[in-house]
């Protein structure tokens, strides 16, 4: 039998995940690069497709980590888990990179998402990586909640309802990242005109965000090193800062719950797929009626 009640505890764990405090800044980074992502010329459904499937990416490479973490590494948590900052230094770094590339004015295409004909997204393993690059830098903050939600599951009840529960962590997760990437694209597809004016400039704007993104998860996992192996006083302004922001928000959508956000998440594809629909050109079809009526008028 199924417990239903393990699964809300998953899905409940997987809403907040996305905003543990290691990996907290990755969040506004992702949102950035879907701004990015964009194209002044594309419609709001196109825009709602590339964040959705973008979102189904990263989310898919955050859940990989995890499943490839519980699997392999758990046996081995007590042992390893004071090395994890060590990981989350370097995938700061390499967010770093990143930003001094689109900084740059390099071209954002070799690791965005891009609209393509045929296609709302080219490149999906550039956001499949970043989702890796989160998860790395969320082990050390998430992976405790994580084994846990996962283990009790299997322990308590069916390998089934393990199974599901890991799903339904996966799916919170990316309830939450995609309401807010899917906000974030139709209000970029709105403002056209805003977006035409940035366009120009929109990689570099990307690459200040994922430079504080970068920045952030450097000093968090230099802040965790110094925790294990300095013994460190914890009272730190700038962890103390964001974790306040990271804590409210949190809290904020585990007490809204899942039914909410999907409810967002519908109004949002409805309004974008709505105003798609009432913004088409009817004229081509009323002139080839005209044209029609004349060559028959003309014929008689």
């Amino acid at each position: 039998m199924i417990d239903t009640g393990a699964l809300g505890f998953a899905l409940g764990a997987g809403l907040v995940a996305a905003l543990n405090p290691c990996g907290f800044a990755f969040l506004p980074g992702y949102l950035g690069l879907v701004i990015a992502g964009g194209d002044a010329e594309s419609s709001r459904s196109a825009a709602l497709a590339r964040a959705g499937l973008a979102t189904v990416a990263m989310s898919a490479g955050f859940v990989t980590v995890f499943g490839v973490f519980g699997l392999v590494i758990s046996p081995l948590i007590a042992s390893v888990q004071k090395y994890l900052p060590f990981a989350t230094v370097a995938v700061g770094v390499l967010l770093v990179v990143m930003a001094v590339w689109l900084l740059a004015g390099k071209d954002i295409s070799v690791i965005l998402p891009k609209a393509s004909v045929g296609a709302p997204t080219a490149q999906l393993p550039s956001m499949y990586g970043y989702g890796v690059g989160y998860a790395i830098a969320s082990l050390s903050c998430t992976v405790g909640p994580f084994l846990a939600v996962i283990g009790t599951t299997f322990k308590q009840g069916s390998a089934l309802t393990g199974v599901l529960a890991f799903v339904a962590y996966a799916a919170g997760m990316s309830l939450t990242v995609g309401v807010a990437a899917l906000a974030v694209a139709l209000a970029g597809s709105t403002a056209t005109g805003a977006l035409r004016r940035i366009l120009p400039h929109v990689g570099r704007i990307a690459g200040s965000i994922i430079l504080l993104t970068g920045l952030y998860v450097t000093y968090y996992g230099y802040y965790e090193i110094r925790l294990y192996f300095a013994h460190a006083s914890p009272e730190d302004p700038i962890i103390k800062t964001v974790r306040a922001a990271q804590s409210w928000l949190a809290h904020s959508v585990d007490a809204l719950g899942a039914w909410p956000l999907l409810a967002a998440l519908a109004v949002l594809v409805a309004v974008g797929l709505g105003w798609a629909a009432i913004r088409q050109d009817p004229r081509p079809t009323r002139r080839k009626s005209v044209s029609h009526i004349w060559n028959a008028w003309r014929t008689r």
